[in-house]
């Protein structure tokens, strides 16, 4: 490649660059250290001179825009393993993420040859008053950027304090719903930050029923979610080896929360998130799962080049591949109720939505009992109507949907009943079993 060549090729990657900065939060460039590393990654890429000279001038530019530039260093053996066993596609080949870490901050700028990146302190509005009034201003005015900026200053640095007064004013002049969605975001923002090998990491929680008595393996529930493959590809999760009492997660201010994600990703035990006593788990029927998600899905400089900015997900749409993994996870769920004498997982969530996730759960076990409650007042109703007369259930099934309806057995319509799937305990193709143990069951409407 010419001298001129190449430097166009510069001038033309920073040009894209800063169209799509804005759009950008974080993004990957791979650093080749050899000629025959850029050769066997990706043959006929252009000189490493070139490669190395555009990685530099995008890091530069991507920095300035605001975008979070981390840096992996490519590694032939480990992209070799990768390959193993996949298709040698472009696709494939530009996915592969050096798992021993991602360099970020100085270290990603010095792996390029460059200085290392300049502190930027966060930004200030020109708003007066104390650090919780500015907060509440900035999370009443939906100032996105400013609000998170000063959010995750405070969190970072601890101010518990300072939160929870921003929490309590809010309240004051808007509301406690309003003070309500500031301590939910505050909770959401805590669990998750861009450290970590990959680049970001969140705490995640399994909420679980436990069954009477002593409790199912945590570590080996764990792992075999791990490993059923009901995680999508890019997520790297671990969980702690113990279980947690659901109590313990409600009860942690927002940069306490931030405090377990930055010891569990050291790798240490969370000091404010101890295991939960026996007695704990017994009182309340449920143990939590915690676990550190790494999520490798920060997209490369080459991906975008090649495939364009990824599309956030659409609101309420399901993928086909979440809609698969979404079967393994349900076949998982049976499995470890079956190996775990009855235990129920709930839904892999977020950390600060497992509270939410086991109210859920109440709830809908409470509509269940509801309605099987309601079909036995249905059928004793229509046998007080009956006059002696036996009754007998013509039960069918219309997608979801459960219908009902009685007669005697000489053919005497009494009433009928639909229920709906969220009140049925059990699939409504499972509930003629159900239906038998307490009224007899007719395959047609009798006298027909």
């Amino acid at each position: 490649m010419s001298p001129a060549a190449a430097s166009q090729a510069i001038e033309d990657a920073l040009a894209l660059a800063r169209d799509l900065a804005p759009r950008m939060a974080a993004v990957v460039l791979t650093h080749f250290p050899d000629a025959d590393t850029l050769d066997l990654m990706r043959p006929g890429a252009g000189p490493l001179e070139t490669i190395a000279a555009t990685n530099r001038a995008l890091a530069a530019e991507l920095a300035q825009e605001g975008v979070e530039v981390l840096v992996q260093v490519a590694d032939r053996a480990a992209f070799r393993r990768w390959m193993d066993g996949r298709a040698d596609t472009p696709q494939a080949r530009l996915a592969w993420r050096n798992h021993r870490g991602l360099l970020q901050g100085p270290a990603a700028f010095q792996a390029l040859g460059l200085a290392p990146e300049p502190t930027k302190p966060p930004r200030r509005g020109k708003a007066s008053g104390t650090l919780a009034d500015r907060l509440m201003r900035a999370f009443a005015d939906e100032e996105g950027q400013e609000f998170d900026e000063l959010a995750e200053e405070l969190i970072a640095t601890g101010r518990d304090g300072v939160l929870d007064q921003a929490i309590r004013k809010v309240g004051a002049r808007f509301g406690e719903e309003a003070a309500q969605d500031l301590a939910h975001d505050l909770l959401a923002m805590a669990e998750g930050a861009r450290i970590g090998p990959s680049g970001w990491a969140t705490l995640v929680a399994l909420p679980v029923a436990l069954p009477p008595g002593t409790p199912p393996d945590p570590v080996f529930l764990g792992e075999s979610l791990i490993t059923s493959g009901a995680l999508a590809e890019e997520l790297e999760l671990r969980f702690l080896p113990e279980w947690r009492a659901p109590e313990a997660l409600d009860a942690l201010p927002p940069a306490a929360l931030r405090r377990v994600l930055v010891e569990m990703v050291a790798g240490e035990e969370p000091t404010a998130l101890p295991p939960a006593k026996p007695t704990q788990l017994q009182e309340s029927g449920f143990g939590v799962l915690v676990g550190l998600q790494y999520d490798w899905a920060i997209p490369s400089w080459e991906e975008i080049v090649a495939q364009g900015l990824p599309e956030p997900p659409e609101e309420g749409k399901e993928t086909p591949e979440e809609a698969a993994r979404a079967q393994v996870f349900e076949r998982w769920r049976a499995a470890a109720y079956e190996a775990g004498d009855g235990c129920v997982p709930l839904a892999l969530v977020p950390f600060s939505e497992a509270t939410a996730e086991i109210a859920d759960f109440l709830q809908e076990a409470s509509d269940q009992t509801s309605g099987l409650a309601e079909i036995r007042d249905f059928v004793d109703m229509a046998r007080s109507e009956a006059l002696g007369e036996e009754v007998v259930c013509h039960a069918t099934v219309e997608g979801e949907r459960l219908q009902l309806a009685l007669y005697t057995r000489a053919g005497r319509f009494l009433d009928e009943l639909s229920l709906e799937a969220g009140q049925l305990p059990v699939p409504a193709t499972e509930m003629p079993e159900l239906l038998r143990t307490f009224v007899p069951l007719v395959s047609q409407p009798p006298g027909r």
